[in-house]
């Protein structure tokens, strides 16, 4: 019978596990969330909205993010798990004794990315009040393969002061995690800004593809939008007020957002109406109009 608990192996697997895949599943989550509002905010101060508006929840916003940043992040774990077979592969010829073409390629790693990352810095110094997209992203991804080259060079180099290195990966690991993190947030926050103002100038370009809209209610809205046009109905003690040339832009947080119909971010109104017992709104295909 063995002295060590039968459970110990496992339980050490899943802390294993856990350390490899909690913080990247961590960062992404928090990415879609901070895409999420970072896109709707940009797309709501566009069209003269706070994003505050919309009542939307964490939940929303990730929803939001994922047909934006679904297939970036697929091709960000395909690059990671070949990244992960390159590793394993060069770490088989490292403990094969073969390291002198190792070393070669590890310092050729750590140029590449220490270069990279500071040509990169040198676009964001020299041109402070414009934004270019993507050069966080690709500051990140010379600040890891800086990293790895790094890692590849210590790993083929190792001798007596192994545990003095050990000290200093441990602390290294944060301090990089941190600023590809900090990086890739600064990435996020461009991106989603310009893709939410792009979002909204798109509305005038298909607004007329919005679902129609018709308002009914017992009260006068007063309704002020260009091509908006209200008819009266019912009896005077029962009146019925109707408002056509209304577009569908979405429904949130109890409030029903409207744009009027030829909405442009110049002249557009966005309609915001509580979602009342009292009014009745009917939607359409805007085909059938």
């Amino acid at each position: 019978m063995s002295g060590e608990p039968e459970g110990d192996p496992r339980w050490k697997r899943a802390v294993d596990m856990l350390a490899v895949i909690g913080p990247p599943l961590t960062i992404s989550t928090a990415l879609l969330v901070y895409f999420g509002w970072a896109r709707t905010d940009a797309q709501a101060k566009a069209m003269g909205l706070d994003v505050s508006l919309f009542g939307y929840t964490v939940q929303d916003f990730v929803l939001r993010s994922i047909p934006s940043l679904f297939i970036p992040l697929v091709w960000v774990l395909i690059l990671a798990v070949l990244w992960l077979a390159v590793d394993r592969f060069l770490a088989g010829h490292i403990t094969a004794g073969r390291v002198a073409g190792i070393r070669r390629l590890a310092a050729v790693i750590l140029f590449a990315g220490v270069a990279c990352a500071a040509a990169m810095w040198l676009v964001v110094i020299l041109q402070p009040e414009r934004t270019v997209l993507f050069v966080p992203y690709i500051m990140a991804a010379g600040v890891l393969l800086a990293a790895w080259g790094l890692s590849l060079w210590r790993r083929s180099t190792e001798g007596p002061g192994r545990s003095i290195a050990a000290l200093s990966r441990g602390s290294e690991k944060p301090l990089i995690f941190c600023l590809v993190s900090l990086l890739l947030f600064w990435g996020t926050s461009d991106y989603a800004q310009a893709l939410g103002r792009g979002l909204a100038v798109s509305y005038e370009q298909r607004s007329m593809l919005l679902p129609t809209a018709v308002v009914y209610s017992k009260d006068r809205l007063g309704i002020s939008a260009p091509n908006v046009r209200e008819q009266s109905s019912g009896t005077a003690d029962h009146p019925v007020y109707q408002y056509t040339g209304l577009r569908l832009l979405v429904v949130s947080g109890g409030r029903i957002f409207l744009l009027n119909e030829g909405w442009t971010l110049r002249s557009g109104k966005v309609v915001v109406l509580r979602d009342d017992p009292g009014m009745r709104v009917e939607y359409g295909n805007p085909e059938s109009k």
